[in-house]
């Protein structure tokens, strides 16, 4: 295996455990990764805000990749070096017709996620567990109707998240937004969608930041689980899907680590990298 340089982390269902913690042991490996030379990059459906202090304060930690590659952030400045966002008009489509189905929709805007009264005190009526609906809660702005705020300012998005109180209605909504150009569709759970610009994809933040760095894409290494992972995982030098991931999701990877409640990301680091 090349020598890495970069290593990209998916954070929930990958560097996260199920309640959203980072671990002992995933901490310590990054740090003894940082302590080697190599940058180490949040690599996120969330937006800046949504990515913890603890991530933020590691060693190595300076870039991320946020919004699934909406934005490709540096947290020293808190300034996006790249964005490949969704137009005022493609937003406000995308949510016109996600108005038509029983789903709670939020768009990111500037690194923070837009919601409504309705939508934020109803969050567990779409799905949302308890440690989800807290980290909700720290990383949206309330107005009183997200389309008529886009729509009054006009705002660029660089993701529109959505979520089903009925997940058979996945793959439906999937094909209804399907008609909008320029979209990139994918999902990271069981009952969401997320809707970026067609080349807002983690794979595509990856490459542009590794060239950003000079670091060879051979000697990139990224962690995933979810569908919107897999650009990232192929585009990598070497990508490694969780055991808690999807048959999809491991069929696109080099190779496969241990669940993220095992601390996956930790034990293959120590296995190949340190």
């Amino acid at each position: 295996m090349n020598q890495i340089c970069l290593i990209a982390l998916d954070l929930d269902g990958t560097l996260l455990d199920s309640e959203k913690h980072l671990s002992e042991e995933n901490r310590r490996a990054l740090e003894q990764c940082a302590r080697l030379g190599i940058h180490i990059v949040p690599a996120t459906g969330r937006a800046v805000d949504g990515i913890p202090g603890i991530l933020r304060d590691l060693p190595g930690v300076r870039y991320a990749i946020t919004t699934n590659g909406g934005a490709v952030m540096d947290l020293k400045t808190n300034t996006p070096l790249n964005r490949c966002v969704l137009t005022s008009e493609q937003a406000l489509k995308v949510m016109d017709i996600a108005r038509g189905y029983h789903v709670m929709y939020d768009p990111y805007v500037n690194g923070r996620g837009i919601t409504q009264p309705d939508f934020f005190e109803h969050m567990e009526e779409y799905g949302l567990r308890p440690v989800l609906q807290e980290m909700v809660r720290a990383t949206r702005d309330v107005v009183p109707d997200i389309y008529q705020y886009m729509e009054e300012t006009k705002s660029s998005a660089e993701k529109v998240n959505i979520f089903l109180t009925d997940p058979s209605e996945k793959e439906v909504l999937r094909e209804a937004l399907s008609v909008v150009p320029g979209l990139a569709i994918s999902s990271s759970m069981y009952n969401n969608l997320e809707i970026n610009a067609r080349d807002a994809t983690k794979g595509n933040a990856l490459l542009w930041l590794a060239d950003y760095l000079s670091v060879p894409v051979a000697s990139t290494m990224a962690f995933g689980d979810g569908e919107n992972d897999i650009p990232m995982l192929k585009a990598a030098g070497i990508g490694i899907a969780m055991g808690n991931a999807s048959d999809e999701v491991k069929a696109a990877a080099d190779d496969i680590t241990l669940t993220n409640d095992q601390f996956g990301v930790a034990a293959f680091i120590r296995d190949r990298v340190l």
